[in-house]
């Protein structure tokens, strides 16, 4: 048996949920937007941290942490393709010095992926300082890759570059979010 209300009341009640829902929802997604700017917008290249967390679908409604663990997750994908670049790209190597330099950047980045997923366990644990650690430890490894890259006079396509340019602004962003926790 349901409650017998006057066709008025029904009426008033059913567009007041209409526009609380509507305004709520608008002003929840403007919400959710205004913090992804601006947790991106101390990175060095805010347009790239922006981009990761739009790409993932929980981006909107992330809080800082989520916005962290997004990047960080982000980070640990870019790992992953760079690693795996890296070994197709050693396997066809002509010379012994390109092999070499490039075996070892496929085993940092794999190293690098490690250290993610620790950064991410730490991230939930709210063990920030730790979670820092180790995406900066994740960073050593793309930087003693392309150095040795550089070093080395080691040719890899424009987009394993530009993959690697991108790992570097992206853990310049975690790390600078994960510092204002």
């Amino acid at each position: 048996m349901g409650i017998a209300l006057p066709l008025c009341h029904l009426s008033l009640l059913f567009l007041l949920s209409i526009s609380f829902n509507h305004v709520g929802h608008r002003n929840l997604v403007f919400a959710d937007e205004a913090l992804i700017e601006l947790q991106c917008h101390n990175a060095e290249v805010p347009s790239t941290c922006i981009q990761c967390v739009k790409s993932d679908p929980k981006g909107e409604s992330a809080d800082k942490v989520g916005i962290a663990f997004i990047i960080i997750t982000c980070l640990s994908n870019n790992a992953g393709s760079l690693k795996n670049n890296m070994t197709v790209l050693a396997s066809s190597a002509r010379g012994k010095v390109e092999k070499i330099v490039l075996q070892k950047c496929a085993k940092g980045f794999s190293v690098s992926m490690d250290d993610l997923v620790k950064a991410a366990i730490t991230l939930g644990a709210k063990d920030y300082d730790k979670t820092n650690g180790l995406v900066a430890a994740a960073l050593v490894q793309e930087v003693y890759c392309k150095q040795n890259i550089l070093g080395k006079n080691v040719t890899v396509p424009d987009g394993m570059v530009y993959a690697m340019r991108v790992y570097e602004e992206l853990s310049n962003a975690a790390l600078r979010i994960i510092d204002r926790f």
